[in-house]
């Protein structure tokens, strides 16, 4: 497993050792002690999610708030998704910053979103299974989240508008501005 830093503070993606011969693939999705060994963090993953979703569905971009915030290692499993996190943490250096990374079932890239960043992916495929683990157990009272085009965000989703899927409940989340204060 090798570990790719991204400009956010903390977040890092990690890149899988693959084998690959006549009979197909193989690699480890998570292992604790190579985990810790590259990261040098100790996590402590309590649940695993999993989403399918077809082209255009965008979730998020969602977060928990303060003890329930949730750390999320995220892959996917098949198809293709552009993922982007954005950093809340309002004494970070990079608050405010977003990154963004193309997820599929051909690298095996996963990225680890750490407590204090918004997390949100759209489907770029005809479908997509995305799986998460997270170090924080899914609480409804402590869930937040921020609008999907937030003008001070202006994040690219690279499909266009009148493609998205998107939940009520998401088209009803406050700006970033909102969101953090």
């Amino acid at each position: 497993m090798e570990l790719q830093k991204t400009p956010l503070k903390d977040c890092f993606i990690l890149k899988p050792n693959v084998y690959c011969d006549e009979r197909g693939l193989f690699y480890e999705t998570y292992n604790k002690k190579n985990f810790e060994k590259v990261t040098g963090l100790t996590v402590d993953f309590v649940q695993d999610n999993q989403s399918i979703s077809s082209k255009g569905v965008l979730r998020g971009l969602h977060f928990q708030k303060d003890a329930l915030a949730q750390a999320k290692l995220v892959r996917v499993v098949k198809g293709k998704v552009l993922d982007i996190v954005v950093d809340v943490r309002k004494n970070s250096e990079t608050f405010g910053k977003s990154f963004s990374i193309i997820l599929d079932d051909v690298e095996h890239l996963q990225l680890f979103v750490p407590r204090g960043f918004a997390h949100g992916f759209i489907t770029l495929s005809d479908q997509s299974i995305f799986s998460y683990k997270c170090d924080n157990y899914y609480d409804k009272a402590s869930e937040s989240g921020i609008i999907y085009n937030d003008a001070t965000l202006a994040l690219d989703w690279h499909l266009p508008e009148e493609e998205f899927i998107i939940s009520e409940k998401d088209l009803e989340l406050p700006g970033f501005e909102e969101a953090v204060s």
